[in-house]
């Protein structure tokens, strides 16, 4: 089992760059004009900065922490030149680099919203892609070498980003589905249009999660099943795989009823039924999709190759 507050930072650092990535790239293809000023529906001029700022701080525990377990170290006298030389030596330090440069961009241009707020967005989309991007480097991608490294980063990367923009759209859904602070006739019209939006950007996640969450299966375990399902890899990998057929199941009831339900409750004028039905769909795919992060952080931190040779 990893090291808990290891798997905590983990997970609190890949949720918080998932949201920001998935908020800001929400706000692009689901709002219009004066829709992606902050605060007209989304407060992206705090939500974006504040994740952003959130980022920087878990990334700095998480790069204490991996070093302080990696060194052996238990003081900062100790732990302080392997800090310098993972920082400036290699390319987990190059990377977190790169992550505190885009979160700074991300903190600089979001809080512009109002004055830019389709530029601040897709700068915010870009520096938060890149940011998210960039704990492919913490995962097993890192260990691979020639050819099998460049596909297995590149099957990380687009499994990172599609996972961002589908709990990104999750969380944007739940803010707007708080009624007591939305703007009815606003909430009627974008809600659904935004549904509709995310019916087309959920067919291309849905498909990258799967295709790449394969890709990575393979580059990390290889053809087989049998071997690894008896140890705690398998294991969280098959809870992990449960809950994603779950998620599936919920984003395809939105789909098919509860999208269609509301756009015939606001063109009647009562959509408080559909609301209610769909903030509850929304917080069980939400819970899923944390439970998910979870496992993956958990997931990093273990090897399949150990759990086969003692199995």
């Amino acid at each position: 089992m990893g090291d808990p507050l290891n798997v905590a930072l983990r997970f609190a650092l890949y949720l918080d760059l998932m949201l920001l990535f998935g908020l800001a790239v929400f706000g692009l293809y689901s709002f219009r004009g004066k829709e992606r000023v902050s605060g007209a529906v989304l407060h992206f001029g705090w939500i974006l900065p504040g994740t952003a700022a959130i980022g920087m701080l878990l990334s700095i525990a998480a790069f204490v922490v991996m070093t302080s377990n990696m060194s052996g170290a238990s003081d900062w006298t100790g732990l302080r030149p392997h800090l310098e030389m993972m920082l400036y030596e290699t390319e987990i330090g190059f990377s977190w680099v790169t992550r505190m440069i885009s979160l700074a961009v991300v903190i600089a241009v979001a809080s512009q919203s109002k004055r830019w707020p389709t530029e601040s967005l897709w700068v915010a989309t870009l520096a938060g892609s890149i940011a998210l991007a960039t704990l492919a480097w913490t995962g097993h991608g890192a260990m691979d070498e020639g050819a099998k490294r460049f596909w297995h980063f590149a099957a990380d990367i687009l499994h990172l980003l599609a996972a961002g923009g589908w709990i990104g759209a999750l969380a944007a859904f739940g803010l707007m589905l708080r009624m007591k602070s939305s703007d009815p006739e606003l909430l009627v019209r974008v809600l659904p249009r935004a549904l509709s939006g995310f019916e087309t950007a959920g067919a291309l996640i849905v498909g990258t999660v799967i295709v790449t969450g394969v890709a990575n299966y393979l580059f990390i375990v290889g053809p087989t099943v049998v071997d690894v399902i008896s140890g705690t890899y398998g294991v969280l990998l098959l809870v992990k795989l449960v809950l994603f057929v779950g998620m599936i199941g919920l984003a395809t009831l939105n789909r098919f009823y509860l999208s269609p339900a509301l756009e015939r409750s606001a063109q009647a004028g009562d959509y408080s039924l559909a609301v209610t039905a769909l903030r509850t769909s929304v917080v069980l795919e939400s819970t899923c999709a944390v439970a998910i992060v979870v496992l993956v952080a958990w997931l990093g931190t273990l090897s399949p190759s150990i759990d086969m040779a003692q199995g």
